[in-house]
């Protein structure tokens, strides 16, 4: 039995001028799973982000989550039906705290946040859920400590809690372990695991070749905009394109 489509991807393109950042990218995220996506540099995995995001607009092809089509819809609408993502650079709030800036993800505080921040009545419960993620993140301790003042590999997990403020039916994370070190990529790999049952699916942009084992359940590698190869993660690893493309093997 096929698994339902969180998100499906149909002859997506994205063209830069003559750069054919996305050239007719066929893909499918399945519920309940991470699915892996890899290549060099250039290969068009954060175009596909954007673009799924409506960060950029898509030259043509379709996106479509949970059965709605979302091509042409602006960002913010795109987020509230539920699609989340994190960056490749960090963007947190550094001069407010670690609670704040997961808070600042929930859409009746995008407009009146800092009036509104610690009423009483709803926004209780919005700390309560703020404070699971950040306690799934194990970043609970730090709640009131500046965003500034955060490690790195804290950092990147706050912004994933941030990710997860909406519960996301799509959490789309663009390399989540750059810049960690050995012993918090191994703690990025354990948080994401905890993670996977709290979100209806997880797309996976990473280099961490050692992350990508752990943690897919399918992997799609791409190059030059183009899916080149799908499958396990064993597979796609030792399939001649992708050691051609990837890894520079003949």
């Amino acid at each position: 039995m096929t698994e339902k489509a969180v998100l499906s991807v149909s002859a997506l393109c994205k063209y830069f001028g003559g750069v054919r950042a996305l050239d007719g990218l066929e893909l499918e995220v399945h519920q309940g799973e991470i699915l892996g996506i890899v290549g060099p540099n250039g290969a068009g995995k954060t175009a596909l982000i954007n673009t799924i995001t409506g960060f950029y607009r898509a030259t043509s092809g379709r996106v479509v989550l949970n059965g709605t089509d979302i091509t042409e819809l602006p960002m913010h609408a795109i987020s509230r039906l539920g699609v989340g993502r994190t960056f490749q650079n960090i963007r947190l709030f550094k001069r407010m705290s670690v609670l704040e800036n997961v808070l600042v993800a929930y859409k009746q505080h995008t407009t009146h946040l800092f009036s509104s921040m610690f009423r009483s009545g709803s926004n209780q419960a919005e700390q309560a859920q703020a404070m699971h993620w950040l306690e799934m993140l194990q970043l609970a301790d730090k709640a009131n400590l500046s965003a500034g003042s955060l490690s790195y590999g804290d950092a990147r997990r706050l912004e994933i809690a941030r990710a997860l403020a909406g519960k996301p039916q799509l959490l789309l994370l663009d390399e989540p372990a750059a810049g960690m070190n050995e012993s918090e990529t191994l703690q990025l790999i354990t948080d994401i695991q905890r993670l996977k049952d709290q979100v209806g699916a997880i797309m996976l942009v990473e280099h961490d070749m050692h992350l990508i084992r752990q943690l897919s359940d399918r992997l799609v590698t791409m190059d030059a905009g183009k899916k080149i190869a799908e499958g396990t993660p064993e597979a796609v690893l030792s399939h001649p394109d992708v050691l051609r493309a990837y890894l520079g093997e003949d």
